[in-house]
């Protein structure tokens, strides 16, 4: 009988010592995945805000757009881009160009855009700010030079309507909105 008993307290610490093993097996899944939650949960949160729309893009393909909020995304498989789409004000940079009348002038604009669809922003153009620069400065040479002096000081405003309307009709499909040109001339008297 004595034998039967130290045969139980043997079992008995054996399971004693089991069940410590299955608690700290289970602390140890618990700490792995509370961990791999911190890590993950930061990249699958996002924060779009009033302003901006979200691209999403999973595995490099477009899935769509997300609106303001709290977005959630599958981390490290979707992309999200967000998108300013608030009035943008971009100077144009001073263009010396020759005007129809031969008179050498410097010409700069104020363009005042905004992105109205966010997908083709992103997608269509790999900068949307770069391109609609060179494309103002083009159209700005192209009207100036097609202008006289006159025209250009004293009919700004239906230049800065044909500026506005040229650059708009170039940035349309890339979901860009040309909402105001302004333009000003310096003229420079030059002896040659």
């Amino acid at each position: 009988m004595g034998k039967f008993y130290s045969l139980l307290g043997v079992a008995e610490k054996a399971f004693r010592f089991n069940r410590r093993k299955k608690m700290t097996t289970i602390w140890i899944i618990v700490a792995v995945v509370v961990v791999s939650l911190l890590i993950i949960l930061p990249a699958a949160i996002k924060v779009v805000t009033q302003y901006e729309r979200g691209v999403v893009l999973r595995l490099g393909r477009f899935i769509g757009i997300r609106q303001p909020g709290i977005r959630f995304i599958i981390p490290y498989i979707d992309t999200m881009i967000k998108v300013d789409t608030r009035v943008v004000t971009m100077d144009v940079p001073a263009q010396e160009v020759i005007t129809k009348d031969n008179v050498t002038v410097k010409v700069d604009a104020v363009v005042y855009l905004r992105v109205i669809n966010a997908d083709d922003a992103v997608l269509k153009v790999e900068n949307y700010l770069r391109a609609t620069s060179l494309i103002s400065q083009a159209v700005l040479r192209g009207v100036s030079e097609q202008s006289t002096l006159d025209e250009l000081v004293y009919y700004s405003d239906r230049i800065n309507q044909m500026l506005q309307q040229a650059i708009d009709k170039e940035t349309k499909a890339w979901g860009v909105e040309i909402a105001e040109v302004k333009v000003e001339v310096k003229a420079e008297v030059k002896k040659v």
